[in-house]
């Protein structure tokens, strides 16, 4: 149905409005998060490490520029293109004053082959100044903002120290959808505190919301986290590849089919990682997946048709 998969990926749905294969840049734009700074918290969110979640982004002490250069040059031999996104990857990328986020976003979109923007970020750091400038950039250039939720229920976010509840979520989801800004959701699989009921019952959640493009990731365990700590005090079960493929096939079959689905595993900083260490193996959870799909004749959105 979308190409040769499944269910709608990012590649493929960029793939249809560029042309060509657009690949994403990750950039630190150098910010920190309130659940840092102690606007909300100190230590942030439990499986945040230093880096804020953005271990495979460029240096910090590099400018915009030099990143956007220093990134194209190392994903130059994994896949010829002329396109690129710019992607504020790590902490809260619109937590900053309006000036230093105008022209940090305003030097990527000027470099040359960005045909777009891609702003991580929490719902509760989206003030009216920021929103006015994201709906002026989405108005000039492809720009998603993606949230992380994670999990809808109040227990998880207390767990992840996730810092807000979830009615600043959909507050957000419709403040963006106002100004016709697309929005991803991240939610991880895995969390201690729930079972595959939960999960599915965050993905049907976020499927109502029609948000544009959806995130799923599995719970990682890095050694710089404080979840690494309390693991160490209190192991869980950690979900096997087997398992967590047949919870992101089930996952799939509850999105629309028009959601673009930007991830459905992830990369673990392998000298980071403890559990689990299957996630290092991404192409073999990727053909999982593919594999598991055709095995039940299914497709992203069969459960909702």
């Amino acid at each position: 149905m979308w190409g040769d998969k499944r269910y709608h990926t990012l590649n493929y749905e960029l793939r249809k409005t560029f042309g060509k294969k657009v690949i994403k840049l990750s950039l630190d734009g150098g910010f920190t998060c309130p659940n840092r700074d102690g606007t909300v918290g100190h230590r942030g969110c439990i499986f945040c490490g230093e880096e804020g979640s953005g271990e495979f982004a460029a240096s910090r002490r590099l400018d915009i520029r030099e990143q956007i250069k220093e990134q194209k040059r190392l994903l130059s031999n994994k896949w010829k293109t002329d396109k690129y996104i710019a992607y504020f990857q790590n902490f809260t990328n619109t937590y900053s004053s309006y000036e230093d986020l105008r022209e940090k976003y305003f030097t990527a979109l000027f470099q040359q082959g960005i045909v777009g923007l891609a702003i991580a970020t929490r719902p509760d750091c989206l003030p009216d100044k920021v929103m006015d400038l994201l709906e002026e950039i989405n108005r000039e250039t492809y720009l998603w903002v993606e949230l992380g939720l994670q999990s809808i229920h109040d227990r998880s976010a207390k767990f992840i120290r996730r810092g807000y509840p979830l009615r600043i979520y959909d507050e957000a989801v419709r403040r963006l959808r106002e100004r016709n800004i697309r929005v991803v959701t991240h939610l991880i699989f895995g969390l201690p505190c729930e079972s595959k009921k939960d999960t599915l019952e965050s993905v049907k959640y976020v499927a109502s919301t029609k948000t544009w493009g959806v995130k799923f990731h599995m719970l990682y365990i890095q050694k710089d986290t404080d979840l690494y700590k309390y693991y160490l005090k209190n192991p869980f079960p950690i979900l096997s590849r087997e398992e967590y493929i047949s919870l992101v096939v089930d996952a799939l079959e509850y999105l629309p089919k028009d959601m673009v689905v930007h991830r459905v595993t992830g990369d673990g900083k392998k000298e980071l990682l403890v559990e689990p260490r299957w996630t290092l193996d991404k192409l073999r959870v990727l053909s999982g997946i593919d594999r598991e799909l055709k095995l039940r004749n299914s497709y992203q959105g069969k459960k909702i048709e």
